[in-house]
């Protein structure tokens, strides 16, 4: 795996950024194997998760799904390119966004993707939406779970002058099973989507699961769990 040394550069620059910032506790991302392909997805609370997980899971290829306004903003466009960040419109299902996320998939790589499709103001657990169960579908390739806690604590935290503590928790692979021949209809595909969603949740504790609380209503119908590769 090459990076360029623009790219090495802003990594470094940026990991310093986050010691500064957070004391992590990376330990649960050594889950995640060296190689793909897989689908890596998390719940989303700011707009500095991602980045975080892209910068500490080294030596993997990888990308992953941006908000197609990071492109709008100078700054955050040079990152989001040199990343190789798929930009993605949130107005409507996005099939050529797809259609790249796909591709990378068959070509081995790491594909990090927040079912949630939106930030969560307060940390908890929003519904889904249905374009991760869409790539799982398509792609056959193992979902893990990730999730962290502690970054809605960190504009206040900075205002404090305090680093921030980020917990993180990966939990064990598993595949989508197919739900028959054709396309899933948009009914399976919700379904799909929970159960993604009650994974995220089973990792994270009780406080922070939101619309996936109920624990009872969980259903694994779609879901087989996958050996690492």
């Amino acid at each position: 795996m090459r990076i360029t040394l623009t790219e090495c550069v802003v990594n470094s620059v940026l990991r310093g950024v986050i010691r500064l910032l957070c004391d992590v506790d990376r330990k649960e991302l050594e889950k995640i194997p060296l190689h793909g392909p897989g689908i890596l997805a998390s719940n989303h609370t700011t707009s500095f998760e991602a980045p975080i997980y892209y910068l500490l899971l080294k030596n993997r290829e990888k990308t992953a799904l941006g908000k197609i306004e990071l492109w709008g903003n100078p700054a955050t466009r040079f990152v989001m390119q040199i990343w190789g960040i798929i930009p993605i419109k949130r107005s409507g299902p996005d099939r050529r966004a797809l259609r790249r996320a796909l591709t990378s998939l068959q070509q081995g790589q790491f594909l990090g993707i927040a079912p949630e499709g939106t930030r969560s103001r307060d940390g908890r657990l929003q519904q889904g939406r249905p374009g991760a169960a869409m790539l799982a579908v398509a792609a056959d390739v193992p979902i893990y779970p990730i999730v962290q806690w502690g970054l809605e604590d960190l504009a206040g935290n900075i205002r404090r002058f305090r680093r921030t503590r980020l917990h993180i928790a990966v939990g064990e692979p598993f595949r989508v099973r197919k739900p028959g021949e054709g396309r899933p209809t948009a009914k399976e595909l919700r379904r799909i989507t929970d159960e993604i969603m009650y994974q995220l949740a089973l990792l994270m504790p009780e406080s922070y699961r939101g619309y996936y609380q109920d624990l009872s209503k969980m259903t694994t119908d779609y879901i087989v769990r996958a050996d690492h590769p």
